[in-house]
């Protein structure tokens, strides 16, 4: 036997379980309560018994970003242009149900974003890129601005689409954000913090697929009910196939669980296979297909580049 194992992970993304959350493991400042639905000490993989179904009908919801152009916009308060990015966003949703998945609605919007309060709206042959505001002018608060935007899209997406349904709704990436829409799961494709002590760590790695870890709640910044579960794959790395869901701190316990136990049914045969995509099966099958339609419905870069160039010398 080797002494050691190949991440099923395409090296050209994160690995599924970052180097440095294995150094930090129980090492979390996280706030945790970890007997939500049994004892610590009790913690063991669950798999869904009988009376428990998958939802019906599963919404998946995503959203993608790209920066088209690097600018500098001009501000009467500095002597100096702000640097700022031209950026295009879509999110949108995937209905899944017993006849398939299909594309349930989808969105696209663009934005000009600085620190500058004086950012124009910038009009080209090919789109239109309406202001935005950055805290500052690092490149780490221009990007937190376009994500807080891919969010909150998502969010004004799922809330017209649920306006007459209540469909569980599963989001791609954290809750954060989003904790206030109902019957609503944020699901965590990669893992950059251990979160868990070594004892209820050991559980996650101990996970056959189809099945979960204890709920247990969690908080950092924010409070939110949080599981893992793994999905069906090949590789023995400790955490292949594992992704975590969050939840409502608002829940109650029981609510949670259930929720916990219907889409540990679900997710599984949306897997992502790894002939087809370098990140599965974490990658579930609506995400990628989501993913690309929306890529494809940002547009040609090269020609709203050219489009944003042209504007700026007009």
């Amino acid at each position: 036997m080797t002494g050691f194992t190949v991440d099923p992970w395409d090296p050209g993304y994160a690995a599924a379980l970052a180097a440095e959350a294995l150094s930090e493991l129980g090492a979390t400042s996280a706030e945790l309560i970890l007997d939500v639905e049994r004892p610590a000490a009790d913690w063991k993989p669950v798999r869904p018994g009988p009376g428990v179904d998958p939802p019906e009908t599963l919404l998946v919801a995503d959203g993608v970003r790209r920066i088209d152009a690097r600018v500098w916009v001009a501000d009467a308060d500095s002597p100096m242009p702000l640097p700022g990015i031209a950026a295009s966003f879509a999110a949108g949703i995937v209905r899944c149900g017993p006849g398939g998945a299909d594309l349930a609605e989808i969105e696209v919007a663009r934005s000009l974003i600085s620190a500058s309060p004086y950012a124009p709206e910038v009009k080209t042959t090919h789109a239109t890129y309406r202001p935005g505001r950055a805290a500052d002018s690092s490149m780490e608060e221009l990007s937190l601005a376009l994500q807080r935007q891919v969010t909150q899209l998502e969010v004004d997406l799922a809330v017209r689409h649920r306006a007459t349904t209540g469909d569980l709704l599963l989001v791609d990436g954290p809750l954060r954000g989003r904790t206030h829409l109902p019957n609503t799961v944020g699901y965590i494709k990669t893992h950059h913090t251990a979160y868990l002590p070594p004892p209820q760590s050991a559980v996650v790695s101990a996970l056959a697929p189809g099945e979960r870890t204890p709920v247990f709640l969690m908080g950092t910044s924010w409070r939110r009910h949080a599981w893992y579960v793994r999905l069906p794959v090949r590789s023995s790395t400790p955490w292949a196939g594992i992704a975590r869901c969050e939840a409502s701190a608002e829940l109650e316990p029981a609510q949670v669980v259930r929720l916990a136990d219907e889409l540990t049914l679900a997710l599984p045969p949306l897997a992502g296979v790894d002939y087809k995509d370098p990140r599965a099966p974490q990658n579930l099958v609506p995400i990628g297909g989501l993913e690309k339609l929306l890529r494809h419905h940002l547009g040609d870069p090269r020609l709203l580049y050219r489009a944003l160039r042209t504007a700026s010398q007009g």
